[in-house]
């Protein structure tokens, strides 16, 4: 059966749990809004691909933007990324843990 939307949002959950993991090794912590899940888990279905997508469009859209924040010294150990939409679009951005 074709994926449904809510379908979707359990994938895209499951995959950034997974990267969640991964930040976890720097001590860094991912808060990714519902809005955000729900633009990835649109954005990453595809009719006959179902969720493979998924998984590229986390890669090009919020993991490279994370290693360029951590590369450009804007996201340290004990530090966030947050997953955002902002005109449309995913915004990964860095902020301090309080």
């Amino acid at each position: 059966r074709a994926l449904e939307a809510s379908d979707m949002e359990a994938v895209t959950r499951i995959q950034l749990k997974r990267l969640e993991a991964q930040l976890a090794h720097r001590r860094i912590a991912l808060d990714a809004s519902d809005e955000a899940i729900a633009w990835l888990a649109q954005e990453g279905a595809d009719a006959q691909l179902g969720a493979r997508p998924l998984k590229r469009l986390i890669q090009q859209a919020v993991v490279n933007p994370l290693s360029r924040l951590v590369l450009e010294g804007r996201l340290h150990p004990g530090g966030l990324a947050r997953l955002r939409v902002v005109d449309g679009e995913i915004s990964v951005e860095a902020d301090t843990v309080q």
